[in-house]
């Protein structure tokens, strides 16, 4: 089913692309880079994401495969289209040495087992707590925002050397997390067209 994109959108874009050269991205990224910028009017994104194009395309193929996704807050299913998503905070608790978005993190992966996507863009004590979970992953989304504990959780994702999307900086939220999923989500099967 092809997604009918409105005119702002398009729009969007095309000034996005009159203001950066982004023809130089493999085209999955391309379409993360671009996604993630459009969803945050922030340029500075382009140099400071972090992805492998080969782990994009696996989790594309796993995406568009069914693989579940999950993420660690209301806020990041709510920017995701086109897909159904598990988020077990509401379900979660706190307790000593535990944050409720950790514990949310071990009740999904109960849930959903290996090979799902996982999208975090808000708490960074999710993003550290699946790092220690057996999850195998097809995709971390890793872009939790905040000056507690952000970056570094984002710096131990990249050294995990579990397939992932990240930054280097303090930067990210719900809004950005989930752009960089839809990113997978609308870009073709088969075809190497963007937006």
């Amino acid at each position: 089913m092809n997604r009918v994109v409105h005119p702002i959108e398009q729009e969007s874009f095309r000034r996005l692309r009159a203001r950066l050269d982004t023809s130089h991205f493999p085209p999955l990224t391309r379409a993360v880079v671009e996604r993630v910028i459009h969803s945050s009017a922030d340029l500075g994104y382009a140099g400071e994401l972090v992805m492998d194009e080969g782990a994009l395309a696996t989790a594309h193929a796993a995406l568009h495969a069914g693989a579940p996704v999950v993420v660690d807050v209301e806020m990041v299913a709510a920017g995701i289209t086109r897909r159904e998503t598990v988020c077990r905070l509401k379900d979660a608790g706190a307790g000593p040495g535990l944050t409720r978005s950790a514990h949310a993190m071990r009740l999904a992966y109960e849930e959903v087992g290996p090979g799902a996507l996982w999208v975090i863009g808000c708490a960074p004590t999710a993003l550290e707590e699946l790092l220690t979970l057996d999850a195998s992953p097809a995709l971390v989304i890793g872009l939790p925002v905040g000056f507690v504990g952000a970056a570094e959780s984002k710096a131990a994702l990249r050294e995990s050397g579990l397939p992932a999307v990240s930054n280097v900086s303090e930067k990210g939220g719900s809004a950005v997390a989930a752009a960089a999923l839809n990113a997978l989500l609308y870009h073709p099967l088969s075809a190497e067209e963007n937006l």
